[in-house]
């Protein structure tokens, strides 16, 4: 469904509206996020904590940086739970006003993980808008809301393609993301449409927020990136009942 390539052009986007922010490649078995964001250096240790790399004004941390090119990752759950703690407690974040976590498809142990480690976080759905890949994204959602993760929107990719003749074709059909968040009661953030752009941008470092911010794709992932950080921004509760002495 893109997940990563929306992780990653999303931090891009918040970061170039003047956030901190910070990625954690959590899909330990298909990890992409250093390849896709260029962060192609290794994190380096200074007084027993990670500090990881950074490219575009985003930092990200990675199992793609501990293992060798290539080399497949077969692990149980336990070495997943750790690896997902050392990511959160053992890399020097620096408090990012925001923390994207790029998950892994569907439902396990990594999202049991998460919802451990971060009983605060919030959870955005990606989907395409076809019928199939919506239903795998409503799982995603019963997922988090077993273990209390809110599920705060709903993203569609793929939403469309415009052709040479500019008319735009829905290659894999239409209304998927919207019918996805009335179900779970959500908004739907915003539609990116299917350029090559967006893969190229992926596969050699340099996202389409950054390669191309005029183009329509990166305008969407603006527009979403200031929805999230200001319609969804955590509201501060006072209580005059509360003092500290």
């Amino acid at each position: 469904m893109g997940k990563s390539s929306v992780t990653v052009n999303l931090a891009v986007a918040l970061a170039s509206q003047g956030y901190k922010v910070g990625v954690v490649d959590a899909d330990i078995y298909g990890y992409s996020v250093p390849r896709m964001l260029g962060a192609d250096r290794d994190p380096v240790v200074i007084d027993n904590m990670l500090v990881p790399p950074s490219n575009h004004g985003v930092t990200c941390i990675s199992i793609g940086y501990f293992v060798p090119e290539g080399q497949a990752i077969i692990w149980r759950g336990p070495m997943l739970h750790k690896a997902l703690e050392q990511f959160l407690a053992d890399v020097f974040w620096d408090e990012p006003d925001f923390l994207l976590i790029d998950m892994p498809p569907g439902t396990g142990d990594i999202a049991l993980s998460l919802s451990q480690y971060l009983p605060r976080g919030e959870v955005f759905v990606v989907t395409t808008p076809q019928p199939a890949a919506q239903k795998v994204a409503a799982l995603s959602a019963a997922m988090a809301a077993k273990v209390n993760l809110p599920v705060k929107g709903v993203i569609e990719n793929m939403s469309w393609f415009t052709g040479d003749d500019g008319k735009r074709y829905e290659i894999f059909g239409a209304g998927g993301g919207q019918e996805l968040a009335d179900e779970l009661d959500v908004p739907l953030l915003g539609q990116l449409p299917l350029v090559p752009e967006l893969r190229e941008g992926g596969d050699n470092g340099n996202p389409i927020t950054i390669a191309q911010p005029d183009s329509e794709a990166a305008q969407a992932f603006q527009a979403i990136a200031r929805r999230i950080a200001t319609e969804m921004k955590p509201k501060k509760v006072f209580s005059a009942a509360l003092k500290v002495n």
